[in-house]
């Protein structure tokens, strides 16, 4: 493995070990042959719980290898809701039933080689998967908004997907309504982010009781639907055949459809409406809302407090949620 030192950590360099092209000749030499080779092994960017590679064959031919390692996790260990389906939603297992799930809806995810979770390639668990390309929606968004109606009807497709209860696939009965959940997630995440700034402890019981007000608001509900979770247009990889195509799919949920929406919302802005929504209760739209920029607060501060190498990004991150949670309060 290739050792890397990472730029901060609480003050001293930190040594992680990242893969490297020696590592994966045997994974190679099963699932391609013995006469192929791989030649370059990229690790890229923006994962916090796993690591993603590109590996290059002497072929040219390419594909992905998905990493479950200490070393591939920048989040700190952090008290939890019990029933939250969305936290510490990673590993192999995960992403393949997850993978196999969405395909079966007639959504465009990586094609799958290979799931290894029982560390016969690498100590850690791994998936071969599709590559699909490098270029996100996102990007392709600066140009074209075309792909974005194909992402709406794959959207719509999830969205009317529905579940006998909510909570992560084959997890069983829940025993409250998922607002309620969401409320206590916020709570903790709200209590965690004051901890670490200053101007959310002096209006924590502010926000909270603005918490409470919109979770009033909300009215029960028994049905729900497949969400990705956190799926913006940096979590949609556009094909060589012009397919937007899901990554990042572990947290793959049975919940509201308004909380997907509240994300999409945050993460597409004026082209939301391309997306063709479906339709959707304001009063749970509002509330999630408010919970994400929470959300979106504590966890940028808090692994914004490791060797995480996109630190600046995630204060940057933080502070635009503080600005909107203050700003709510102060009306």
């Amino acid at each position: 493995m290739a050792c890397v030192q990472s730029a901060r950590g609480e003050g001293s360099l930190v040594v992680r070990a990242f893969l490297s092209v020696d590592d994966v000749t045997s994974l190679v030499a099963e699932q391609f042959g013995a006469d192929r080779r791989a030649v370059r092994l990229d690790r890229l960017t923006g994962g916090t719980k796993k690591g993603v590679y590109r590996l290059r064959l002497d072929d040219g031919a390419s594909a992905i290898i998905y990493v479950w390692a200490a070393d591939e996790n920048y989040w700190p260990a952090s008290e939890t809701v019990p029933d939250d389906p969305f936290t510490d939603a990673s590993g192999a297992e995960l992403f393949a039933a997850n993978q196999t799930l969405l395909a079966a809806a007639g959504i465009r995810v990586p094609e799958l080689f290979l799931i290894d979770c029982g560390r016969r390639h690498l100590d850690a668990d791994l998936v071969l998967a599709e590559d699909v390309g490098s270029e996100t929606l996102e990007t392709r968004m600066e140009r074209d908004h075309s792909p974005l109606e194909v992402l709406g009807a794959s959207l719509r497709r999830m969205h009317t997907t529905r579940g006998p209860e909510w909570g992560r696939p084959g997890t069983g009965t829940q025993t409250r309504p998922p607002h309620d959940m969401i409320l206590d997630r916020a709570l903790k995440h709200l209590s965690d982010a004051a901890a670490r700034d200053a101007r959310l402890a002096g209006a924590q019981s502010k926000i909270e009781d603005h918490l409470r007000t919109l979770h009033g608001h909300v009215p029960e509900r028994r049905e729900f639907v497949l969400v990705h979770g956190e799926l913006g247009p940096d979590h949609v990889l556009m094909s060589a055949a012009g397919e937007p195509v899901m990554i990042d799919i572990e947290g793959l949920t049975y919940f509201d459809a308004e909380w997907e929406h509240a994300f999409l919302q945050l993460r597409f802005g004026e082209a939301y409406g391309e997306l063709g929504p479906v339709n959707l209760d304001p009063h749970r739209l509002e509330f999630y809302r408010f919970a994400q920029v929470i959300g979106l607060i504590e966890g940028p501060l808090r692994i914004a407090g490791t060797d995480f190498p996109e630190r600046r990004w995630m204060l940057d991150l933080a502070e635009w949620n503080i600005t909107k949670a203050l700003a709510a309060i102060a009306c």
